[in-house]
């Protein structure tokens, strides 16, 4: 575990900042030099024994700017953002295995979300009104279940995964093809605000750095590496969404797509995508059977998800059911609570969708239509 302090924590963000560095250069560096500091402050002739290290490396290692890290961090401290190195208690491991793994994360949010179970939802900035309803009502569905829905804050189906997550109270991690700070696009600034309060920035871009050519295929391997499948809703055949595809099969992460007519031009990413092998989204359980541990576990329904915003009572009885169907008397008695405001609640969840009666009076989670 990393327990540098803040002097090397410096030193290390101002050697990763160099263009170019990536991982297995930065820790040839730390096998040789021990520490950051040790790196920076090598003479020409030593760095130049180290494995990896070239002699156009070895100069910008001279010339590393530890004013541009320092304020960097600076930047990250007023804003109430934290540096995550690898090894770091919060860094989340499931990048720190991945091709090309990020060497530093800046965060701006829950950083509790890196430790939950994650699907990414993608797709095409230019989307259809049914790829943006079923993108609409499969994150909220992800969300109820409490899983993490990661996007990558774009325009188009990006933004709908994020809004769909927060709209159901669930959570949901937006990972930026530049650094915090920057709203990009602008268009999405509401949206921005709203998962920095509820969810989670995430980047490896300094703050205030601009998105640039190559920065967004960067945030592309981050948003399927963090997740354990990635779904794609809609995606032209030139669409960026199919790139999250790519990372998605190299890191060896399930890819789901959701079905599309074979006239739209915004679908036939996706169709080929299953014609080649990617499994079809058809319902719900299509995802959840990744997900053994939402079966075992009844996850934290938010009060009022679904069900009206009627309370508390009504979020025990929808978690009481993530297990399978039950009788009646079973879910009054795991909701604690008297016997005719249970059914009462029964009635409002039926009434509203939420629940569904099958024979034999038991009763059953309605899945989410994920096609309207």
């Amino acid at each position: 575990m990393i327990e540098w302090g803040g002097e090397q924590r410096e030193a290390y963000l101002a050697l990763a900042l160099i263009p170019g560095i990536g991982a297995a250069r930065l820790n040839a560096l730390l096998d040789r030099f021990d520490t950051p500091n040790g790196a920076l402050s090598a003479p020409f002739e030593l760095l130049r024994t180290v494995p990896e290290i070239f002699p156009a490396t070895t100069t910008a290692i001279g010339n590393a700017d530890r004013r541009a890290a320092r304020e960097a961090l600076a930047t990250l401290d007023t804003m109430g953002g934290r540096l995550l190195l690898p090894g770091d208690p919060d860094f989340p491991p499931a990048l720190t295995v991945i091709p090309e793994p990020p060497v530093h994360l800046f965060a701006l949010g829950n950083l509790e979300l890196l430790t939950r179970p994650c699907v990414a939802i993608v797709g095409s900035r230019d989307h259809s009104a049914y790829g943006g309803e079923v993108c609409r009502n499969l994150a909220r569905a992800v969300a109820e279940a409490g899983l993490v829905v990661v996007s990558g804050m774009a325009r188009g189906l990006d933004a709908v995964a994020h809004a769909g997550a927060l709209e159901a109270k669930g959570f949901t991690i937006g990972v930026l093809g530049n650094g915090l700070g920057v709203v990009y696009p602008a268009a999405n600034r509401d949206l921005y605000r709203s998962v920095e309060r509820s969810g989670l920035l995430l980047t490896e871009f300094p703050p205030g750095e601009r998105p640039r050519i190559g920065s967004f295929p960067r945030r592309n391997r981050m948003i399927s590496g963090l997740a354990r499948v990635v779904i794609v809703v809609e995606a032209a055949e030139s669409s960026g969404a199919l790139q999250t595809v790519a990372c998605a099969l190299e890191q060896g992460r399930e890819v789901l797509a959701v079905p599309g007519q074979i006239t739209s031009p915004v679908s036939a990413g996706t169709n080929r995508l299953i014609r080649d092998g990617a499994t079809p989204l058809l319902e719900l359980d299509d995802l959840l059977a990744h997900f053994p541990e939402v079966a075992r576990e009844a996850p934290p329904v938010p009060v009022g998800l679904a069900t009206g915003g009627s309370g508390p009572l009504e979020a025990r009885l929808v978690r009481a059911l993530w297990s399978g169907p039950r009788r009646a008397d079973e879910l009054v008695e795991l909701a604690a609570a008297p016997v005719e405001a249970a059914l009462d609640a029964l009635s409002a969840l039926e009434l509203g969708g939420r629940v569904r009666q099958e024979p034999g009076g038991l009763y059953r989670l309605a899945r989410p239509q994920l096609f309207g």
